[in-house]
């Protein structure tokens, strides 16, 4: 599996563009990038999960702190729900949540959907949505009696607020509904969403852990003990070698993922997120060991990585229980 030459281009425009700019999302919307699922009807680039697992994979090596993870749900919660008036607004760029897991986890809308005789409410907590206390267009994933559906809803009449994290680059909140006027978009098909976040996801922390690896690699040539730099120490290579296994497969699940064809999107994002997921943790709290004091203060970026790394692990469900999806695909 390899990137085509435009997939490379674009990975190489992206990297530039987080390395020269300071605020990265105006820039990124100029590239198209929150319209890369967004269809071309719509004022997206119509693209596929291979051109989403470029931008976050380098998004993830930068620990960019950008809505580009919540427009890649966004846009596939309204494509999968048949909308055609917000799609626009994904595409040029703006802010979007997408209310979705309870406090539990992924695998059931936090929120409930009412038939009332003013029109839809809305009832529930959801938990863990991206950039839900400062997105001007909130969506919300909720239960109904034919299964889940998509609504709009007026961020004004959410409760929404700031959930205080270990990793202070990815902007987390708790939106609460209280029979909240809503609009209906559509039914939708949450498991699709689940994979391709998980799919998205995947490639993030892949990217992560080919930084972490790079910067490791990088100081153990730098630093020195017994006249000789650390990297040349035996034992030092078999770790960083083995950091560089798990770097190499994370990409390559990620990427499998990314280029799947529908029937098989399901088995290769449950392999993705499990294994990426472990795979950035390893190589993270390597990175931290490998560095040794320097690592956890805030002089260093080894500390932010790891932290990323930490806080990845449950999102969108945490490894042991796509391990679990596995087996049931398997039919085990």
């Amino acid at each position: 599996m390899r990137l085509t030459e435009d997939q490379r281009s674009l990975r190489d425009t992206v990297r530039r563009l987080l390395a020269k700019e300071s605020d990265h999302w105006p820039p990124l919307t100029e590239l198209g990038a929150p319209g890369l699922l967004v269809p071309a009807p719509a004022g997206g680039l119509g693209a596929g999960l291979a051109e989403v697992f470029v931008v976050q994979y380098e998004l993830g090596r930068t620990l960019a702190a950008t809505p580009m993870l919540g427009s890649v749900l966004a846009a596939t919660a309204l494509v999968s729900a048949g909308d055609t008036a917000l799609l626009p607004r994904v595409a040029t760029g703006s802010v979007v949540a997408l209310a979705w897991a309870s406090p539990s986890g992924w695998a059931e809308p936090a929120c409930v959907a009412r038939d009332g005789t003013a029109g839809w409410e809305l009832s529930g907590s959801a938990a863990y949505v991206l950039d839900g206390d400062t997105a001007d267009l909130l969506l919300a994933v909720a239960r109904t009696d034919d299964g889940p559906a998509l609504f709009e809803v007026e961020p004004a009449v959410a409760v929404r607020a700031h959930t205080p994290a270990m990793d202070q680059t990815r902007r987390l909140a708790t939106v609460t509904l209280s029979a909240a006027p809503a609009r209906m978009v559509g039914a939708m098909d949450l498991d699709l969403l689940r994979d391709v976040a998980c799919t998205a996801l995947a490639a993030e922390q892949a990217g992560t852990a080919a930084r972490c690896l790079e910067l490791t690699v990088d100081y153990a040539k730098q630093r020195r003990q017994f006249g000789r730099p650390i990297g040349s120490f035996q034992a030092l290579k078999h770790r960083m070698a083995d950091m560089h296994v798990l770097v190499e497969t994370a990409e390559s699940a990620a990427l499998a993922a990314a280029l799947a064809p529908p029937s098989e999107l399901a088995l290769r994002a449950a392999v993705a997120k499990a294994h990426c997921a472990e795979a950035l943790h390893e190589v993270a709290g390597e990175m931290i060991q490998l560095h040794g004091g320097i690592a956890i203060t805030w002089e260093h970026d080894a500390h932010r990585y790891f932290k990323r790394a930490h806080a990845g692990l449950p999102l969108f469900g945490p490894p042991a229980e796509h391990v679990d999806r596995l087996a049931g695909l398997a039919g085990m």
